[in-house]
């Protein structure tokens, strides 16, 4: 199914199940497949699942513009406007999370109960003067030389990390390449256009502002979002919040973890 955002661009999302929404928000690179272990176990258990591909991702259009995450939340809310979804939980997967943070603070939570922060690129990554945990620019700059020179090879170095396997986490290499395919597929400009928006994105004051009810869920392996830039620093800026953290989980948590993530998940939204 597709529907058109407020500039044109054409973006794909699926729509299982009946009952209270729960809306999955990829991470960059990824697409709707990511969730094949979440979506029908919320779907058979009585909610509506909403999955959206980002521009540049799975079967969405690739604009050349678009790619920063005011942007893109604005796609995530004219998606929940497309079908009119109220009630509804978040759950945002890294880039993913940023993307549900930013929808909060510039659209509201008229349509949201609750949201939950995956493995997310939250608050602020970029060491700044009054961001010292941050991560230094440069770093970052050798981050986008890799993707514009070798991308293939860059992907393939962060699929060996992404699910710590080495920390005993039963992942198969068959799944590890089917992520490292679904990453490949995606439009290579969005990727490097992506990684740049995650980087400067500051979402520390929108952390703030959230009122709805949230849940953390971290890796203490997480590779490409380290927890102690990310989610704990995350979960000390939002005012309602519960966190998790996984002691073996990398940044792959919704398919080495997913057992556990997606019984933590449905607690919280009994709660």
């Amino acid at each position: 199914m597709f529907f058109e955002t407020h500039d044109g661009t054409r973006l794909a999302y699926e729509d299982y199940g009946t009952g209270t929404p729960v809306v999955f928000i990829a991470g960059a690179m990824l697409n709707t497949d990511m969730w094949e272990y979440q979506i029908p176990f919320f779907a058979e258990r009585g909610y509506r699942c909403v999955a959206l591909d980002r521009r540049g991702h799975g079967r969405s259009d690739r604009p050349s513009t678009g790619y920063d995450i005011d942007t893109t939340a604005a796609d995530l809310a004219a998606l929940l406007d497309h079908l009119d979804l109220r009630d509804a939980t978040l759950v945002g997967h890294s880039t993913g999370g940023a993307e549900a943070a930013r929808y909060l603070a510039r659209h509201g939570d008229e349509r949201v109960a609750r949201v939950v922060f995956l493995s997310a690129i939250l608050p602020f990554m970029k060491l700044t003067d009054d961001n010292p945990a941050g991560i230094p620019e440069e770093l970052a700059e050798h981050l986008f030389h890799s993707i514009r020179t070798d991308r293939g090879k860059w992907m393939a170095r962060q699929t060996q990390a992404y699910f710590a396997t080495h920390l005993g986490n039963d992942v198969s290499p068959e799944q590890a390449d089917a992520t490292y395919r679904q990453c490949m597929s995606t439009s290579p400009w969005a990727t490097l256009k992506m990684q740049q928006a995650c980087f400067h994105a500051d979402n520390r004051e929108a952390l703030r502002r959230i009122t709805v009810p949230a849940l953390v869920v971290h890796g203490a392996a997480d590779f490409s979002a380290p927890v102690d830039v990310t989610g704990r620093r995350t979960a000390e800026l939002l005012p309602h919040c519960a966190y998790r953290e996984y002691p073996t989980g990398g940044h792959g948590l919704y398919v080495s973890h997913a057992e556990q993530l997606n019984n933590d998940i449905l607690d919280f939204i009994k709660a």
